[in-house]
């Protein structure tokens, strides 16, 4: 009993009848994290492109901060140094030309290697068709047809000359032959640059064509003639 004449509770008077219930550290925070690796918690997190996007954009402002902290002038120095960074890039592009346009100015000469003749690359075309290689029969056979021609004068030689340069300049000597260079001209492209499989009947339009035009006369200019 108090001073004021009421009983006094004790701390035993709180307690209940069983012990106070506690967990250790470890099995709580395994407990914890079972519960926040449920799907339910993680619906709206950012996918893992946006996540790399976030990481690359806070990767560049950091870089972009600590060069401004060093370069003369800070941010404005930075950006100016950027902008001529940028003209002497475009003035270099400019000067010396697209990369791509030069590959496309090439991608389609009909010789790639040194001067062969004709006999070599019909010997070559033929080695290609007894091994089933027809499309580097049709190579070898279209490089054939026109360095025959050059060897008849009928073409002045030149390295850099297409398979369509050479079926055109060849078809005002051999007029009658006009249609069948096209389509040797355009066989030999696409499967050299476009990708298609040459078969045994294309090799073989092409070897007669070679012939025929091995037996052809070509029809003079008229000024030549004269």
């Amino acid at each position: 009993m108090d001073a004021s004449g009421g009983t006094a509770l004790t701390p035993a008077a709180y307690a209940t009848d069983g012990p106070p219930v506690t967990l250790p550290r470890v099995p709580a925070q395994e407990a914890a994290e079972r519960e926040l690796s449920r799907p339910a918690y993680h619906e709206n997190d950012p996918g893992l492109l946006e996540r790399a996007l976030r990481a690359f954009w806070d990767w560049v402002g950091d870089l972009l901060g600590a060069a401004s902290e060093v370069s003369p002038g800070g941010t404005p120095g930075l950006v100016a140094i950027v902008a001529v960074a940028v003209l002497l890039i475009a003035a270099l592009w400019w000067r010396l030309g697209t990369p791509r346009r030069s590959a496309a100015a090439t991608a389609g000469t009909l010789f790639t290697e040194g001067p062969r003749s004709a006999a070599d690359h019909r010997t070559a075309a033929e080695a290609h068709a007894a091994a089933g290689h027809w499309t580097e029969a049709v190579q070898e056979r279209m490089r054939a047809v026109v360095r025959s021609l050059e060897e008849r004068t009928l073409l002045d030689p030149r390295p850099g000359r297409t398979a369509d340069e050479a079926a055109a300049e060849a078809a005002r000597t051999l007029p009658a032959h006009t249609a069948d260079l096209r389509a040797a001209a355009r066989e030999f492209d696409d499967v050299t640059y476009g990708g298609r499989t040459a078969t045994p009947d294309a090799y073989a339009r092409l070897r007669d064509l070679d012939t025929a035009l091995a037996r052809t006369t070509p029809t003079l200019p008229r000024a030549a003639h004269r």
